[in-house]
């Protein structure tokens, strides 16, 4: 609430009726109670319009989810390290095919081979392109 505790707020009512006055402080009262009453309706107010304008396809959205202060990083990183996805079903980076694809001999569209295709077997050199460096 603004950064002010429990005793500073005591303090701060305490010099408003020493201020204010016991004659005016209930017509003080009473148009804070009305302001906060029309402050409340005109948010009630501006919710029910930006819910009718969105439509139904927003209405169960959890918001909170894109809360920028639930963002922990650290969560996202093992989250991601845990994936359990099967490495059958993983696609292979050199050709967009997955593994199971690549061990079957599946082609790549264009006449390339499958991810496994260019590796060297156990014992061969490995490859070698002049033109890289």
């Amino acid at each position: 609430m603004l950064g002010i505790n429990g005793g500073e707020l005591v303090v701060i009512l305490v010099i408003a009726v020493l201020v204010i006055g016991p004659e005016r402080l209930p017509q003080y009262a009473e148009q804070l109670a009305r302001g906060v009453r029309r402050v409340k309706a005109l948010l009630q107010d501006a919710k029910t319009r930006v819910d009718e304008e969105l439509g139904p396809e927003f209405t169960d959205v959890d918001w909170s989810k894109l809360d920028p202060r639930q963002y922990d990083p650290r969560r996202i990183v093992r989250d991601a390290l845990l994936d359990d996805t099967p490495l059958s079903s993983a696609p292979s980076y050199r050709t967009g095919l997955t593994r199971a694809a690549a061990a079957a001999g599946a082609s790549v569209p264009g006449g390339a081979q499958a991810a496994g295709a260019d590796r060297p077997t156990s014992g061969s050199p490995a490859p070698f392109d002049d033109e890289a460096t």
